[in-house]
C-alpha cells in the first residue's frame, strides 16, 4: 500500500511569514549599526579639533606645538594661571560679555519687531525694504570700515561700547530680520485676530501672543547675534582704541607680535574662551533646531 505525504501549504506560508520579519529584523540592524558608526566617526571628527586645542594649552612651551609629543611628559596648568593673573583676561571678558549681550538684546529686538511688521503688515514698499535690508549684507567690511568710523567719530561713540554694539546690529539685524520674517509667516494669523478681538493693541498682540510662539525663531536669531559679535576682529580692533576694552577675539592678537607667537598661551585663552559661548548654546540648545527650519516652511 503506497502512502501518500500531503503538504500543508498554511505551514509554508506560515514559514514564509515567519523568516521575511527575521530578515528585516537583520537589515534594519545592520541599517542601526552602520549609522551608528558613521555618527561616532562623525563626532570623533568634530571633537578632535577641540581635544587638539585643549592638549596643546597643556603644554608649557610656545613652541610645543612642533613637538606635540613632548607634551605628554610635562603636562601643565601654568598656561591657564598666567592667562588669568598676567594678562587683561577678565577686562576682555566683561567687554565682550557688554558687547555680545548689547548686540544680542537691540538686535534681536529690532530684528523681531521689523520681521514681525513685515509678515503682518502691508506697507507702501514693504517688499523693497526686505530687499534692501539684504543689499546692506553685499558690502565687504573693507568698504564699510572708513565710512562707519567717520560717522562714530562724529557722534563721539570710538572706543565706545555703544558705538562697537551698533555696528555689530547693523550686521545682525538684517539677516535676523528674514530669519524671523520666516518665521512669523508660519504662526497663523487668526492669532492676531483673536487678540483683536480680545482688545489688544498691535504690540500687545505682538508682546503677548505672537512672541512666546516664536521662541525657537528667537534662539536662533540671539544665536546668531551673539557669536557674530563674540567672535568679529576688524571692527572691534579698529573702533576700541583702550586695551582694556578689546574683546576676546582682539585680545587674542596680544599674544602675537612681529617676531613671536606664544602659541601655549593663546591655545590656553581660546579654551577659556569657549566656556562662555558653550553655555550660551547650552541655554537656546533646545530651541535651536527647530528654529532652523520652521521658518523655511513659508515665506
Amino acid at each position: 500500500m503506497s502512502t501518500t505525504t500531503v503538504e500543508n501549504p498554511v505551514n509554508e506560508r506560515d514559514s514564509v511569514t515567519t523568516a521575511a520579519p527575521r530578515g528585516a529584523r537583520r537589515r534594519g540592524l545592520g541599517t542601526s549599526v552602520a549609522s551608528h558608526a558613521i555618527l561616532i566617526v562623525a563626532s570623533l571628527i568634530a571633537l578632535f579639533p577641540v581635544a587638539w586645542l585643549v592638549f596643546l594649552s597643556l603644554g608649557p612651551d610656545k613652541d610645543d606645538y612642533l613637538h606635540p609629543g613632548g607634551i605628554w611628559k610635562k603636562m601643565t596648568l601654568d598656561n591657564y594661571t598666567y592667562v588669568l593673573q598676567e594678562t587683561k583676561f577678565f577686562d576682555w571678558l566683561t567687554s565682550t560679555l557688554i558687547v555680545t549681550l548689547g548686540t544680542t538684546l537691540i538686535g534681536v529686538i529690532i530684528a523681531a519687531t521689523t520681521g514681525y511688521a513685515v509678515s503682518r503688515m502691508r506697507f507702501p514698499g514693504y517688499k523693497k525694504f526686505m530687499w534692501v535690508l539684504l543689499v546692506t549684507q553685499m558690502f565687504p567690511v573693507a568698504v564699510l570700515m572708513v565710512p562707519m568710523y567717520q560717522i562714530l567719530s562724529e557722534v563721539q561713540l570710538i572706543d565706545n561700547y555703544l558705538g562697537l554694539i551698533l555696528v555689530y546690529c547693523s550686521t545682525t539685524v538684517p539677516y535676523c530680520a528674514w530669519l524671523m520674517k520666516g518665521y512669523f509667516d508660519t504662526i497663523p494669523f487668526e492669532i492676531d485676530e483673536a487678540g483683536r478681538v480680545d482688545g489688544l493693541s498691535p504690540f500687545g498682540t505682538f508682546a503677548r501672543l505672537i512672541l512666546p510662539l516664536a521662541k525657537p525663531g528667537l534662539a536662533v536669531a540671539a544665536f546668531y547675534s551673539f557669536l557674530t559679535a563674540f567672535g568679529e576682529v576688524a571692527f572691534a580692533s579698529t573702533f576700541m582704541l583702550s586695551d582694556t576694552k578689546y574683546t576676546f577675539a582682539v585680545g587674542l592678537q596680544t599674544f602675537v607680535s612681529e617676531h613671536d607667537a606664544q602659541r601655549n598661551l593663546m591655545a590656553a585663552t581660546a579654551v577659556l574662551i569657549a566656556i562662555p559661548v558653550s553655555a550660551f548654546f547650552y541655554f537656546v540648545q533646545r530651541n535651536l533646531v527647530t528654529g532652523l527650519t520652521a521658518g523655511g516652511t513659508k515665506g
